[in-house]
C-alpha cells in the first residue's frame, strides 16, 4: 500500500541575534491642498486682514484706502488708459536698464571667473562699487546724463549689474574640480572645458542672479522715477502724494509688485525647464 507524505518547505532562517530588520516606510496618505492653493493662502489672508481693518475703521481712508476702493480706482485707471501707458513707459526703462546691466555684469563675471588676472583686476573693483548707495549716485548721474531718460536707465543698469556679476562669478568658481579634471581626461581643452563643463555648471548660479537682478531692476526703477519723471508709474505716485491720494499710491505699489512677481515667475519657469537635467531637492 502506497502512502503519500506532505512536502515540507524549509523555514525561513531567523535573523541573527542583535540585527534590526528595517521595513520600507509606506507613504502617508494625508490629504493636502494643492500647492497653488497653499501659495495663494498668504496673499489672500493679507488681503482679507486689510479689508477687515478698513471695514471696522482701524485703517482710515486718509491713512490707507480700503482694498475695495483701491480695486475700483485700478479699474478706473485701466479703463481710461492711464495705468497701461505708465506701465509701458516704466517697462521700457526696466528692459533697457536690465539689458545694459546684464551684459556688463555677465562680461565682468566671465572675465573674473575664467581668468586669474581678470579676477585680480575686476573682483575687488566691483566689490568696492557695490557698496555705493544708489540714492547718492542720483545727483552725479544727473550731472553726467542730464534729467531725461539716461540717468533712470543708468541707475537701473547699475542695480542689475551686481547680482548678475556675483552669482555668475560664484557659479563659475563653484564648479566641481573633479568634473574639470574628468573633462581633461576625456581630451577637452581649455575652451572645450569652458563650454561643456564650466558654463553648464555655472548655469544654476546665473539663473539665481537673473532672478535677483529682475527684482532689483524694479526696486531701482522706484528710485529712478523720482528723477524728474513726467511719465511712468513713479510719476503717478508723485502726483498722488501731492494730493494725498492713498488709493492711487497703493495701485502703483501693487503694480510694481505684480510686475516684479510676473518677472520672477518667468525666471522660475526658465529655471525649471532649463535645469530639467539637474536633480535637486524640492522640499520635504
Amino acid at each position: 500500500m502506497t502512502t503519500t507524505q506532505d512536502t515540507v518547505l524549509p523555514a525561513a532562517p531567523a535573523p541573527p541575534a542583535g540585527r534590526v530588520t528595517i521595513e520600507p516606510v509606506r507613504p502617508s496618505h494625508r490629504w493636502s491642498p494643492p500647492r497653488p492653493v497653499r501659495r495663494a493662502a498668504g496673499p489672500i489672508g493679507t488681503l482679507l486682514l486689510w479689508w477687515l481693518l478698513s471695514a471696522i475703521g482701524v485703517l482710515s481712508p486718509e491713512v490707507l484706502a480700503s482694498p475695495v476702493t483701491v480695486f475700483g480706482k485700478a479699474l478706473s485707471m485701466i479703463a481710461d488708459g492711464e495705468l497701461p501707458a505708465a506701465i509701458a513707459v516704466s517697462g521700457q526703462r526696466v528692459v533697457l536698464g536690465f539689458l545694459i546691466g546684464g551684459l556688463v555684469g555677465t562680461a565682468l563675471a566671465l572675465v573674473a571667473g575664467l581668468l586669474r588676472l581678470g579676477e585680480d583686476l575686476v573682483d575687488s573693483t566691483v566689490g568696492m562699487f557695490r557698496t555705493l548707495p544708489w540714492v547718492g549716485l542720483i545727483p552725479l548721474f544727473i550731472i553726467w546724463f542730464g534729467i531725461n531718460e539716461e540717468p533712470k536707465i543708468a541707475l537701473i543698469a547699475l542695480g542689475v549689474t551686481f547680482p548678475i556679476y556675483f552669482n555668475i562669478y560664484a557659479g563659475i568658481r563653484g564648479v566641481d574640480a573633479q568634473l574639470v579634471e574628468a573633462g581633461r581626461v576625456l581630451g577637452l581643452r581649455r575652451w572645450g572645458l569652458v563650454r561643456h563643463v564650466v558654463l553648464p555648471g555655472a548655469l544654476p548660479g546665473a539663473l539665481v542672479g537673473l532672478r535677483y537682478a529682475l527684482g532689483t531692476a524694479w526696486l531701482a526703477l522706484v528710485w529712478a522715477e523720482q528723477v524728474n519723471a513726467s511719465q511712468g508709474i513713479g510719476y503717478l505716485m508723485n502726483n498722488a502724494q501731492q494730493f494725498f491720494q492713498t488709493d492711487v499710491i497703493v495701485v502703483c505699489l501693487v503694480t510694481y509688485a505684480v510686475l516684479g512677481l510676473l518677472c520672477d515667475l518667468l525666471v522660475r519657469l526658465a529655471t525649471k525647464y532649463g535645469l530639467a537635467w539637474r536633480a535637486n531637492f524640492e522640499g520635504a
